[in-house]
């Protein structure tokens, strides 16, 4: 007879275990935030670093057991470098609010942390479910981002938009996913559309870069040729060519506003950058 799997309660009471805190930003996520936390009320710690949100967030979250807190938002690496240095314990994962733990990840990380670990930091492959489906193909599955690792040896860079920690040494795979229900309606993707490519021009600008004829007509159709053809988007139906053509929008989008920044800043315009975390401390591993 086959012997039953522990529990993740029984998981979590594993003698010499490491805890390990949970750590969750978010702005503006009623729908998503209690079920998120309920994925991951096996954690030690659960704290919630919220951008003073103007809907329910933060009420639905104080109904749970976490330690909650609110910061001016300065792009996600910053946000999070800040959140490593107010937990209590030092394995920590990161999620955002519309992700979710499924009962076989939480298992893996948890009997992974009731040994040795052989690596300071993990990958974690995610399942991104787009307008109600869950997109295959077009780059998407093979999404995976480092989400569990060792705060003394994980910082993520000064970047605005799409920052990954760097980890020291190899960074392993976890076999389980996570669940990503990235965009749920074609007005929150145009409204996160709009924020990335913004935030990505300026990061461009402040890397004193350009926008020409190669960023505003070539990589554009490229993004969508990549995602669509190369990347067999087209297998994904109608979703897969709503999908890479946003994709393809947003690159378009993100060179525009560049380009619009070069032509006002010729023309001696004062430019109303989004803010960057200055803070020296905010990207300093901790010693």
């Amino acid at each position: 007879m086959r012997a039953e799997r522990p529990t993740i309660e029984q998981l979590r009471r594993a003698p010499g275990r490491k805890p390990v805190s949970v750590i969750i930003t978010t702005f503006n996520e009623e729908v998503n935030i209690g079920e998120c936390i309920e994925s991951v009320l096996w954690a030690d710690e659960i704290l919630v670093v919220d951008s003073f949100s103007t809907d329910r967030t933060v009420e639905i979250a104080r109904t749970y057991p976490v330690k909650l807190l609110q910061r001016e938002y300065f792009g996600s690496a910053a946000q999070k470098n800040w959140s490593l240095d107010r937990v209590a314990h030092d394995w920590v994962m990161i999620l955002d609010a519309d992700e979710r733990v499924q009962q076989q990840l939480a298992a893996e990380i948890l009997r992974l942390l009731a040994g040795e670990p052989k690596a300071l930091g993990y990958y974690v492959r995610r399942r991104n479910i787009v307008f109600d489906r869950e997109i295959k193909h077009s780059g998407w599955s093979t999404d995976k981002v480092i989400r569990l690792f060792h705060r003394a040896h994980g910082r993520y860079p000064n970047r605005r938009v799409h920052a990954d920690v760097d980890i020291e040494g190899d960074v392993p795979i976890l076999k389980h996913t996570l669940r990503h229900y990235t965009y749920r309606s074609l007005q929150q993707y145009i409204e996160k559309l709009m924020n990335y490519a913004e935030w990505g021009a300026a990061q461009a600008f402040r890397e004193g870069r350009r926008a020409g004829l190669v960023e505003l007509g070539i990589r554009p159709l490229y993004r969508f040729l990549r995602t669509y053809v190369l990347q067999l988007g087209f297998l994904d139906g109608l979703h897969g060519i709503v999908v890479c053509g946003l994709q393809a929008y947003g690159t378009f989008l993100k060179y525009v506003m560049l380009w619009d920044y070069r032509v006002r800043e010729r023309k001696g315009e004062e430019l109303n950058l989004p803010a960057f975390d200055e803070d020296e401390k905010t990207w300093e591993r901790p010693g």
